[in-house]
């Protein structure tokens, strides 16, 4: 038996799972007190807006996936806010900027997040708006003990707190200091904030339900949090990574015009289930095309974290994501060919390139390929954010990669209690990219929540934080748990490794041409045989990779069997 730090949670009930505990336990309690998923997965997003501001924001966005089981379908959310209409190339080669920078205001797009949790709220939930947001609203007011990885966010950032963002050190830097493990801060602004959101849905949803989550919208994206947000950006100019100082260029036309929506899920079969994923303006179809590119292989045969198994992934990897690069973007503006990208038929042709050696070159599909340059002085912002998934006792299931409005990249906004989105830096300023800066086009983020099915019926959610990692990480939990016969929790555990070869979605787009990194737990011999590879290993601190989630659902006993990694320490998963 593999080792495990943490025994298979278990229950028949309901589970619910999240990257911070306290989350977790409100949306447990949502499930106790009657609520549903979708209801338990809007109150943990709301906690963890509060619980880890360095990683998540009510103002960000995010992908959501949903099985509904009266319908038995499965539903992609899409919360991701487009670029506002002021936003284009000329304006931001007109102030002299070599890529649109990844803090300050510039890069705001609307905030998608608030409306996609409106949406299924209205749609699918059971509970109130005020029920949902009572948790979180009571975090804010009484406060939550800080832990070891936000306090050393803060003390990384805490110079640009006190010297240019006053809005952010008066919550962040209580007496201008960094706050030690365990001292309770809270947010009074955000609890004033949502207060009156609550406050506005109770009093508009005596006339209906409908007209209760109506009011709430309109009071975040044509009302009062709105012009704040506006106001904010027009009068005070953020300085960002370049130096520069602007105000932002987002509007109240650009936010009252804003609405999240359902999509179909984009989906593939591999060894008798169905993985769902959201459509290209996420990465998560490179999840897909990795799978069809590794069932041409026997990778059981293999071994797991074998060297030819590791040398597999790892280049299965880089053929994806070199597709990720060069088609993927908002379909709306684009057009992608997903259908060839996921046909078994396409795969087959790109499997023959995995060869003995690593790869040093750059290959999309159908264009020639280049040998990639390293590029970017500065260290690579790894990207990171949150996961939360339940599932209830008839089978519905949530799974959501909520991100954006980092405390890291722009001040709270004055009065509101949180910052705004900075998403727009994933866009490229060369007009023949995929990603080329359009107005109001949506930047495809690395959010990447995953939800499988098997004939129809709910299966398992799983998900991880990570940037461009996540697609690799949770692949490998995927195959540990389907193709190696691993538990849940042993198939999270496992050591797993990550390539940065292909152009970073994050500012400033570094590449690393070959680069493997490894968790050490990943035997020497496994190691050094990569190298004779080619590939340019990096070894990692030990459980430094990834903080997936996971819940499996069997649909004829009930039984739901969830875990969570423990890197970093502040996941974890519940049931009863």
């Amino acid at each position: 038996m593999s080792f495990t730090t943490r025994p298979v949670i278990q229950g028949t009930n309901g589970m619910v799972t999240s990257t911070h505990y306290l989350a977790t336990v409100e949306g447990l309690r949502v499930l106790q007190d009657g609520g549903n998923v979708y209801d338990a997965g809007a109150t943990m997003w709301f906690c963890l807006g509060l619980l880890k501001p360095h990683l998540i924001g009510v103002a960000g966005e995010c992908p959501i996936l949903l099985y509904h089981n009266d319908e038995e379908k499965v539903v992609s959310v899409n919360g991701q806010g487009p670029a506002p209409m002021a936003a284009s190339i000329d304006w931001f080669k007109e102030q002299g900027y070599p890529m649109i920078p990844e803090d300050g205001f510039t890069p705001a797009c609307v905030p998608g997040a608030f409306d996609a949790w409106l949406t299924v709220l209205e749609e699918y939930g059971s509970m109130a708006l005020d029920r949902v947001l009572e948790p979180a609203i009571r975090i804010a007011s009484e406060g939550f003990p800080m832990f070891p990885t936000l306090t050393g966010f803060l003390e990384k950032h805490k110079t640009r707190y006190l010297e240019e963002w006053p809005t952010s050190a008066s919550v962040y830097l209580p007496g201008g200091k960094v706050p030690v493990v365990g001292q309770i801060i809270n947010n009074p602004d955000w609890a004033r904030t949502f207060n009156d959101v609550s406050k506005t849905y109770l009093s508009a949803a005596k006339m209906g339900r409908d007209a209760g989550f109506d009011a709430a919208r309109k009071y975040f994206y044509d009302g009062p949090i709105a012009q704040a947000m506006v106001d904010f950006m027009q009068s005070f100019k953020c300085k960002d990574v370049y130096g520069k100082e602007n105000y932002g260029l987002l509007t109240l036309d650009d936010m009252s015009g804003y609405r999240a929506t359902f999509e179909k899920s984009v989906h593939v079969d591999y060894d008798g289930v169905d993985v769902h994923k959201c459509d290209t303006w996420t990465q998560g179809p490179v999840f897909l095309q990795q799978l069809r590119l590794l069932e041409r292989f026997d990778l059981q045969s293999m071994g797991q974290n074998s060297a030819e198994y590791l040398h597999t992934i790892t280049e299965s990897a880089k053929l994806a994501f070199a597709d990720r690069e060069h088609y993927y973007a908002d379909p709306e503006f684009e057009d992608v060919p997903l259908e060839m990208l996921l046909s078994r038929e396409y795969a087959r042709e790109r499997a023959e390139l995995i060869e003995k050696k690593a790869s040093m070159l750059h290959r999309p599909g159908g264009v020639e390929p280049v040998r990639l340059k390293e590029t970017g002085k500065k260290p690579r912002f790894e990207g990171d954010t949150v996961h939360l998934e339940a599932v209830d006792r008839q089978g519905n299931m949530i799974s959501a990669t909520p991100s954006g409005s980092w405390i890291r990249t722009s001040p709270l906004v004055s009065g509101l209690g949180f910052p705004t989105s900075t998403r727009a830096q994933f866009m490229h300023l060369d007009p023949n990219h995929v990603e080329a800066l359009k107005p109001g086009k949506k930047p495809s983020t690395t959010l990447t929540p995953s939800l499988v099915t098997k004939d129809g019926a709910p299966y398992m959610v799983f998900g991880t934080p990570g940037g461009d990692k996540q697609d690799q990480w949770t692949l490998q939990f995927f195959l540990n748990y389907k193709v190696f016969g691993m538990n849940v929790q042993e198939a999270l555990d496992a050591p797993t490794v990550h390539s940065g070869h292909f152009p970073a979605s994050f500012w400033p787009h570094t590449v690393r041409p070959g680069e493997l990194h490894i968790e050490p737990r990943i035997s020497t011999d496994v190691v050094e045989e990569l190298r004779s590879r080619g590939h340019k290993v990096l070894m990692s601190d030990p459980w430094s990779h990834g903080r997936c989630l996971a819940i499996r659902y069997d649909p004829i006993t009930g039984l739901m069997s969830g875990g969570a990694s423990p890197r970093t320490g502040e996941p974890y998963a519940l049931g009863w």
